[in-house]
């Protein structure tokens, strides 16, 4: 295995439902295990310890819902997950899932630099910044 770097994201008691979002959008492999997989018998025997979900473009998406034990959970802020590419069609339609119940920041449209460039905030509070690199930038 050669080393990696990859989103990891903490959620609220919804990382489950999240990362079936991203993967139903996504697609790929999604695995889910919770805190009573590993033995937890508190209240959050049920949430999420650990979720990988693994595409065939391959993106590889973590995330995990915050342990009560761990104290009073604070909203991820400060970051955006970007998606970027030359392939038009399935760059518009992660914009399209994304934005369907998100707040979008700025539109997907025509920047200056010549991409066509949006960003939006997901239904469950994560920024995402889609870039569909234009033939004349794709070369540089």
């Amino acid at each position: 295995m050669t080393n990696a770097l990859n989103p990891y994201l903490n959620f609220k008691d919804n990382a489950a439902e999240a990362m079936a979002f991203y993967q139903s959008f996504l697609g790929g492999d999604l695995k889910v295990s919770t805190f009573g997989d590993m033995g937890d018998t508190s209240e959050a025997a049920g949430l999420t310890m650990h979720a990988m979900l693994v595409t065939d473009e391959g993106f590889t998406l973590m995330a995990s819902d915050s342990h009560p034990s761990m104290g009073e959970f604070v909203a991820p802020a400060g970051f955006s997950i970007s998606l970027s590419g030359v392939d038009e069609a399935p760059l518009r339609a992660y914009w399209e899932a994304l934005a369907a119940d998100g707040t979008i920041g700025m539109p997907l449209d025509k920047q200056v630099w010549g991409d066509v460039f949006g960003h939006v905030i997901d239904k469950f509070g994560i920024s995402w910044l889609v870039n569909i690199v234009s033939a004349e930038n794709a070369g540089a």
